[in-house]
């Protein structure tokens, strides 16, 4: 096959698979949705690194005489027990749960991949070493493990993302060594083997490019469960300090005005639930784009 060939169907791939986005309305929306949130995200890091605020408010510093103001045209959200605008700081937590999420994702991802592809490939006691180990932290729940490890390490927010990511590491296993697996008895494997190629050219020129789709789409819904996650440890006080803001933390901190000030949990509340949903459907969206069979449907 020639370069341009190739060139062309690597290009129909993607254009085949932009096109499945854009037919699927509810993954489309989730799209537009997570990138201004990512947008959003890096323009307030940036401006604060800077030392300039874009915010309508500082998210961290409070005026108790505007303690309990409900949502009105100064203050869209409203503002806390502390005085501090809810609106501003629902926007700058958007930077903490989602570089949370992405960080924790990275490192469940490479982790288990990694290990997974390992087991899948060389088998045998290795495989099963790895395999057990696997099923071992899947055994207890996701959350209570990780409230395992931030009792152990501490609070903090680069705690929480170590701890996110480690319980998260089994599930990029299993997938890795499931889809190595089924890739290393194709014809084209044993081919290259006989062609003299070593197991790391194997690795990375047939196996690697084949597993990317099923790990890719896993880590997108990985994020929604990772925001999931820090939302949790937040409102149990072991993720992000105050006075930085955080939904899950906001949430903790509002709930014993649940009758008197609801707005002060609605909002955070919306945040957490509108971001998961979108990746979820984005995810499901992006799993249909790359699975060839959906596309003929």
């Amino acid at each position: 096959m020639t370069d341009s060939a190739i060139t062309l169907r690597k290009s129909s791939k993607w254009g085949d698979m932009w096109a499945s986005i854009c037919a699927n309305k509810a993954a489309l929306t989730s799209l537009i949705f997570i990138l201004a949130l990512v947008l959003t995200a890096v323009v307030i890091a940036i401006s604060q690194a800077l030392g300039f605020q874009i915010l309508p408010y500082d998210p961290n510093v409070g005026d108790m005489d505007k303690a309990f103001i409900a949502p009105c045209a100064e203050h869209w959200f409203g503002t806390d027990q502390l005085g501090r605008d809810i609106f501003s700081r629902v926007l700058d937590g958007t930077k903490i749960s989602l570089s949370v999420g992405v960080a924790a994702v990275s490192i469940a991802l490479i982790s288990g991949t990694l290990l997974g592809a390992i087991g899948g490939f060389f088998g045998g006691r290795l495989d099963n070493l790895i395999m057990r180990a696997m099923d071992v932290i899947l055994s207890v729940p996701s959350i209570l493990l990780a409230i395992t490890f931030m009792a152990a390490m501490g609070r903090g927010l680069d705690k929480a993302v170590l701890a996110i990511g480690l319980v998260s590491i089994p599930e990029y296993a299993r997938i890795a060594r499931s889809c190595v697996m089924a890739v290393k008895a194709n014809d084209y494997i044993q081919a290259a083997r006989v062609t003299g190629d070593s197991n790391l050219r194997i690795i990375l020129k047939h196996i690697v490019p084949n597993i990317t789709s099923p790990i890719v789409v896993r880590a997108t819904l990985g994020i929604s469960s990772a925001v999931l996650d820090t939302a949790a440890l937040g409102f149990l006080g072991l993720g992000v300090q105050p006075p930085f803001a955080e939904w899950g933390d906001m949430l903790a901190r509002s709930r014993s005005f649940i009758f008197s000030a609801p707005y002060t949990l609605i909002f955070p509340g919306l945040a957490i639930t509108i971001t998961v949903l979108a990746f979820n459907l984005f995810g499901d969206g992006l799993r249909d784009a790359l699975d060839p069979r959906s596309r003929r449907r």
